[in-house]
């Protein structure tokens, strides 16, 4: 799972989108679970806290007729600015793929040099990594470590796939200057 402050990050990016519920983050997120994991009501909730605490999100308490009050959060100037330095952070090697996947999920985020820049820096990073994988698996085929060849090829097969869609992406995204929605 990617780290608590990353989660606080998007957190915020969804908070841009539009003030939220902690109910309605967990169901946004649940729907992304196989791709950048969910947070348990356990984590979630510690994490909105967190960022009431530090002045990145306010909320307001909206009584309902026979049912609990819902808490709706909103994010704060100071949560936009936290929220942009993380977005245009470099792509390194120690950024993990669901923190990668989180800043693209929240790509409006970003202008469209960042966007680029941000796709540029994770192309950079799988191509060393399919270029590793590809010396790995070189060296395996002496051995006969079935298991081992079986997952250095399918990390292979992964890492050419990521690279042939951020080839067909950036080259999408550098020939129009429009924003991410409209390359789908």
């Amino acid at each position: 799972m990617a780290s608590t402050f990353s989660i606080r990050h998007f957190i915020l990016g969804l908070l841009t989108r539009q003030p939220m519920s902690g109910y309605d983050i967990k169901r946004y997120m649940k729907g992304l679970n196989w791709l950048i994991d969910s947070p348990s009501f356990g984590s979630l909730y510690p994490a909105l806290h967190a960022l009431l605490n530090d002045g990145m999100a306010t909320v307001e308490v909206a009584p309902r007729p026979n049912k609990p009050p819902r808490k709706i959060y909103t994010i704060t100037e100071a949560g936009r600015q936290t929220l942009k330095t993380w977005m245009i952070q470099p792509v390194t090697s120690s950024t993990s793929l669901k923190v990668f996947l989180m800043r693209l999920i929240l790509a409006d985020n970003l202008s469209h040099d960042d966007l680029i820049t941000h796709l540029q820096q994770r192309r950079c990073q799988v191509a060393a990594h399919h270029a590793a994988l590809e010396q790995s698996d070189n060296e395996a085929i002496e051995r006969t470590d079935l298991g081992e060849h079986l997952a250095l090829d399918y990390g292979l097969a992964v890492a050419t796939a990521e690279l042939a869609w951020l080839d067909s992406t950036l080259a999408e995204l550098s020939q129009q200057p429009s924003p991410i929605r409209a390359v789908r």
